[in-house]
């Protein structure tokens, strides 16, 4: 290469429901941002289109990008919309209706008519084989294989595109399910897309593991198609070299993988913006957080404490709303695979603005998303949305969105909300906006409260970090409901998640079933157990080119008391033979911190091991922002912004972040950005600190 061009980038791509975000870092220590709007019918086209403006806009060759890591909301978006592919499954005879059974759960307590959601495959695509395991992995009956070959001849006239295989207790002995995959590959070839419970999710609970496998298969052709057709877009620009995903659980795998096991990839995005967060919590040495991640689309929340992010192996989608929240369950389908734990509702910039029947003024979860996209972008859009209503109380920039290159119509976004919600409820134009903005913030406070009050933590000893679009803009206003302290803003606000992309760790995480009293548990035996799992993860890294002598391994336990239904995961010191004693010790802090009690006098139990195997991935130069920029010196600007009828309407001087440098400055002010607005209430402060975040300081609630 020549010296000239001596320069690396490393690329991240995030795709939201409204806009895609895209992040370069160089070796030369620049962060480059763009954001374009998510194409709806092929969101590997915005992907491409963006990084082709950001490359083209800075002068950097294709073959300056060393890697281009990718979140999307592909695989999340297929489940709730029901646009997977046709699935079928196979399972051992007499559990064909597992998927129906589910859990007896209702999210809604008192609701005597509610609806469970459809299950993804239909009973008529369920199939039945002859065969038999014990919960030891013992033989009770052998495998009919004839019975086997009349299912695959039931599938191939069904015209599934893709198989879940679950046969009971295939964690323990995974022979059972894979001879019928042979079967099924020698009968219908290469033409189907095929998942076996025991690759996916090694573990007990039968619902949930057929669930999970299900989840896989039928995402399976849908994002193997989105992945290439990524893959070629970007190798068409000349970027395509390397391609890694984010995973959930806040690490990436390699393409091949995520192609394999798409089930990871749900909610991959919001894991970003979390890992993002958490570093600036270990640089800042802040020992709590909470995360709010608003959009155009969605609102995720999660809680990082000691600058690791919450994670959780339970978690649901669909029914409009993610939870990981032990507490509010069964409103969509099973997924027990690691996820960072984060809780999203469908409350973002461009969530409608309804009534319901019974007149009660909403906010989402049904989002304008890009196309049309709210009333103001003159696009088509005719309903009233948050952002309709962000501009009529003055909070955003009808001429400075996304830099100036989205203009908003503030005057058919007015007549919207007037026509809308204002006439319906017989008040101002100005209180209407003001009334669904706060019912929005409620529905985010929810989503705090879902990671941490329901969790036994108290948000009054946490940091709130506010990023995403719109974020910035409703943090300080989510923050004084809970009664938080103080508000951070990082730089690239608008884009963290695809920068978080960046900061991500290359992760395998793998898992088996130890079903076990700890007390009864060889440690010896144990530690085998581990280094087996260790060598297996390590392998696979070692496959896709990273070395041996780069690989951390970590190990993990799922506890829980004997007796209990569900288990906390807990780490596992040091590399050796595992001491019982202070693996229980582990277990009841963690139990004393999930649920304010323990029981130390009771037997526990050992359920699965896991470990992590991860490559560690060199972090974005940056340094403290010490000098002030030139945007410090623009002119000063107001502009008319309505806070309530309590509060009024208010002349707010109007900054870039690099005015805030000369000193805390109290509120109300707006701080303008290309990625984002940043809106300091009445009765705050803010001020920029060496690392050129903004920090807003919150009067105690009365």
């Amino acid at each position: 290469m020549d010296p000239q061009h001596s320069r690396a980038f490393r690329v991240g791509i995030d795709v939201g429901g409204t806009f895609t975000d895209i992040v370069a870092t160089g070796s030369d220590g620049r962060i480059l941002v763009r954001k374009v709007a998510s194409t709806t019918g092929d969101l590997s086209l915005g992907s491409s289109r963006g990084v082709s403006e950001l490359l083209n806009e800075n002068a950097i060759r294709a073959d300056e990008v060393d890697v281009v890591v990718h979140a999307t909301t592909t695989a999340t978006n297929a489940v709730l919309e029901g646009k997977g592919a046709r699935t079928a499954l196979i399972t051992t005879a007499g559990f064909r209706d597992i998927l129906e059974f589910r859990r007896v759960r209702v999210p809604e307590l008192y609701n005597l008519g509610y609806v469970k959601p459809a299950p993804l495959v239909p009973r008529s695509l369920r199939f039945e084989v002859s065969e038999r395991l014990g919960p030891l992995g013992e033989i009770w009956r052998p495998l009919d294989e004839d019975s086997v070959r009349v299912a695959a001849a039931r599938i191939q006239a069904s015209g599934a595109e893709a198989v879940a295989i679950c046969l009971l207790h295939s964690y323990v002995n995974p022979e059972h399910e894979k001879r019928v995959r042979a079967i099924i590959e020698e009968m219908l070839g290469d033409t189907l897309f095929v998942t076996c419970s025991h690759e996916i999710l090694p573990e007990m609970r039968e619902y949930e593991r057929t669930s999970t496998t299900v989840i896989n298969a039928y995402l399976g052709p849908v994002m193997k198609a989105y992945l290439q057709r990524l893959e070629e877009r970007l190798t068409g620009l000349g970027t395509g070299r390397a391609l890694h995903v984010m995973t959930s659980g806040g690490g990436q795998m390699s393409l091949k993988a995520a192609m394999n096991k798409p089930a990871y990839l749900v909610e991959s995005g919001p894991a970003a913006g979390v890992i993002a967060a958490a570093r600036i919590a270990k640089r800042l040495d802040l020992p709590n957080i909470i995360t709010l991640d608003m959009g155009g689309t969605t609102a995720k929340t999660a809680i990082v404490e000691h600058a690791e992010p919450a994670k959780t192996s339970e978690f649901e989608v669909g029914a409009g709303i993610n939870l990981s929240s032990k507490l509010v369950r069964g409103a969509g389908y099973a997924i027990k695979l690691p996820f960072i734990d984060v809780s999203e509702i469908g409350a973002g910039g461009g969530s409608k603005i309804w009534f319901d029947k019974g007149g009660v003024l909403k906010v989402g979860p049904e989002s304008a998303g890009s196309e049309p996209g709210p009333v103001c972008y003159g696009k088509g859009g005719t309903v009233a949305t948050l952002t309709d209503a962000f501009l009529t109380l003055g909070y955003v920039n009808s001429k400075y969105l996304v830099g100036g290159a989205l203009g908003l119509e503030a005057g058919i976004s007015q007549q919207a909300v007037r026509a809308q919600v204002a006439e319906p409820l017989g008040i101002d134009l100005r209180d209407a906006a003001y009334g669904a903005v706060t019912v929005a913030v409620a529905n985010m406070v929810r989503a705090v409260k879902s990671v941490s009050t329901y969790r036994g933590r108290d948000p009054r000893g946490y940091t709130l970090i506010a990023f995403g679009g719109n974020g910035p803009l409703v943090g300080a206003m989510i923050a004084h409901e809970l009664s938080m302290p103080r508000v951070l803003v990082p730089p690239h606000s608008g884009v963290l998640s695809a920068y978080g992309l960046l900061m991500a760790d290359h992760e395998q995480e793998l898992v088996r079933s130890y079903p076990a009293r700890t007390a009864e548990c060889d440690p010896a035996a144990l530690n085998a157990a581990y280094e087996e799992l260790s060598r297996e993860a390590v392998d696979t890294l070692s496959a896709e080119g990273f070395a041996p002598q780069d690989i951390e391994v970590r190990r993990f336990a799922d506890l829980r008391y004997v007796g209990q239904a569900y288990e906390l995961t807990v780490p596992i010191a040091g590399s050796g033979v595992p001491v019982i004693a202070e693996v229980d010790a582990a277990f009841h802090e963690e139990h004393r911190k999930t649920y304010s009690h323990m029981s130390q006098s009771e037997p526990v139990g050992l359920v699965s091991i896991r470990i992590v195997a991860s490559v560690r991935t060199p972090q974005p130069a940056e340094e403290p922002a010490d000098a002030p920029e030139a945007a410090a010196d623009a002119p000063p600007v107001t502009r008319d912004v309505y806070f309530g009828a309590v509060r009024g309407l208010h002349a707010v001087p109007v900054l870039r972040r690099a005015g805030l440098r000369e000193g805390e400055r109290a509120g109300p002010l707006l701080v303008e950005e290309y990625d984002s607005t940043c809106l300091v209430p009445p009765g705050a402060t803010a001020r920029v600190d060496r690392w050129n975040n903004i920090v807003i300081t919150l009067e105690p609630r009365a």
